[in-house]
Order: structure tokens, then sequence, then C-alpha cells
């Protein structure tokens, strides 16, 4: 099979005491993640039964634009 899109779920839990920061930090990704070569779908949900619980629901072009669009994502250095 060619041209597969890769299909990621990221989930991120936030202390009870940090949700808006975490959602904050988390939306600022999305319009920059959106404008990167291979990307077609970048989502966040927040569970509504447990607003600590977030999920980015992410498809790309490729393995190849995942691994570039990767490291221009900040994520890995701010979430701690």
């Amino acid at each position: 099979m060619t041209n597969q899109t890769i299909h990621v779920v990221a989930r991120f839990v936030a202390l009870p005491d940090k949700v808006e920061q975490l959602k904050t930090l988390l939306l600022g990704l999305i319009e920059p993640t959106k404008l990167e070569a291979g990307a077609i779908k970048y989502e966040l949900l927040q569970n509504q039964s447990d607003p600590t619980d977030f999920t980015f629901v992410e498809e790309w072009e490729s393995a190849a634009a995942l691994d570039k669009g990767l490291p221009k994502n900040k994520i890995y250095s701010r979430v701690r």
C-alpha cells in the first residue's frame, strides 16, 4: 500500500492546578503545527468528564513529514 497517512494520538494529563496553563500551551501549538508541510490534521480534545485530560489527534501525509515536523514542535521541551 502506498500513500498511507500516519495517525498519532498524544495524551496529556495536567495537574489539577495546572489545567488552564496546559490548555493554553497546547492551544498555542495548533496553528503553527497545521502550517507544517505534510500536516493534514492537528486537533486538540479535552475530556468533558475529566478536564485534566487532553488528547491531540494528528494526521500526517507520511512518516517523513511527521519526523520533519517533530523537531519544530516545541511541546517536548515545554511540557514536563
